[in-house]
């Protein structure tokens, strides 16, 4: 019983640190992300926001894919 919950935490966990990275860092590349966030337009802001959403869904999806293929065996 543990073991699934632990398994669930950690893919929710690593998704969402994996997303939250991915998502500054492509808002970076991309010159959205500003260095005090007070400076940022409401615009910039809302992309940054959005990319962290999307890459942590995206990461989170294919984590959980991962974890259920790889128990099936």
């Amino acid at each position: 019983m543990y073991d699934k919950l632990f398994a669930e935490l950690m893919v929710i966990a690593l998704g969402t640190m994996g997303g939250t990275g991915v998502g500054l860092l492509i808002g970076w590349a991309a010159g959205r992300q500003g260095r005090d966030w007070s400076a940022m337009s409401r615009n910039d802001k809302l992309i940054n926001i959005g990319l962290i959403i999307l890459f942590t869904l995206a990461f989170t999806a294919v984590l959980a894919w991962y974890s259920l293929v790889a128990y099936q065996g």
